[in-house]
């Protein structure tokens, strides 16, 4: 299976996954229908399911159009199956959706929304986020709350370090200014500014990532840090207090 990135409004990333086999695919997160049909158009793929982790509309803004203009069904959390647009089949934590010989368990991962989901792939090694985990950031808490985004990041930290994560958003360059300034001395995060840079001026992508390299350096997974609680002058804190504590401060970045 090939995943493309079409990127899609200001800031958004829409993934076409190509079963190259017979050019079937499906498209996760459609911000906007147009990307997604002159890719589509130009590559002659079969557009057969369409994907959402969750409700929003630069997420789902492109679902009727694409499922008119290609008859593609709309795959989403059950929980939103009145804020989807189009929804034909409703999944819940523990679920599977089958493309092709592929199965994707579906993870719930409340915060964000109170129905995020996210698509992952064992046999593939790969996770569709959507605005729950970011490069080196974490989404918004709208919907949801502290504890749910937190036992949410704590799900995805289970999964094989191998994990290789597609997020909704290009946020990475932001991102890192944020975890440099809490988590100055981890020379892991301080290498990756080069590379960023070097992605961002190039107009390429900074995802996929690995989730190993996430749990190195994105500071909402490393809310045990002990350099990142003596940061906050929060040494005695529970990690659950951190987090809440980090995420109100890049609330206000």
């Amino acid at each position: 299976m090939k995943v493309e990135i079409i990127k899609c409004l200001q800031d958004n990333y829409s993934y076409l996954l190509i079963n190259e086999k017979n050019q079937n695919a499906c498209v996760v997160d459609p911000s906007e229908a147009q990307p997604i049909i002159n890719f589509v158009e130009k590559k002659n793929i079969n557009l057969k399911f369409i994907l959402n982790t969750h409700h929003h509309h630069d997420h789902v803004g492109g679902n009727k159009k694409l499922k008119q203009k290609y008859n593609s069904k709309v795959v989403g959390s059950k929980i939103d199956e009145f804020r989807i647009p189009e929804i034909d089949l409703k999944l819940s934590e523990g679920d599977f959706f089958k493309f092709g010989k592929i199965n994707f368990e579906i993870i719930f991962i409340p915060g964000h929304t109170r129905g995020h989901i996210a698509f992952f792939s064992q046999s593939e090694k790969i996770i569709f986020t959507g605005d729950t985990l970011f490069s080196l950031g974490c989404g918004r808490i709208f919907e949801g709350t502290y504890e749910q985004m937190f036992a949410s990041l704590n799900k995805i930290k289970k999964l094989p370090s191998s994990t290789k994560i597609y997020c909704g958003h290009e946020y990475t360059k932001n991102n890192y200014e944020f975890c440099i300034r809490y988590d100055g001395k981890n020379r892991f995060l301080q290498k990756k500014l080069n590379w960023i840079n070097f992605q961002l001026n190039n107009s390429e992508p900074t995802v996929p990532i690995s989730l190993s390299d996430e749990l190195k350096t994105n500071i909402f997974l490393r809310c045990d840090s002990l350099p990142v609680k003596e940061a906050l002058g929060m040494n005695n804190a529970s990690d659950e207090v951190i987090f809440k504590k980090l995420r109100d401060l890049k609330d206000h970045f």
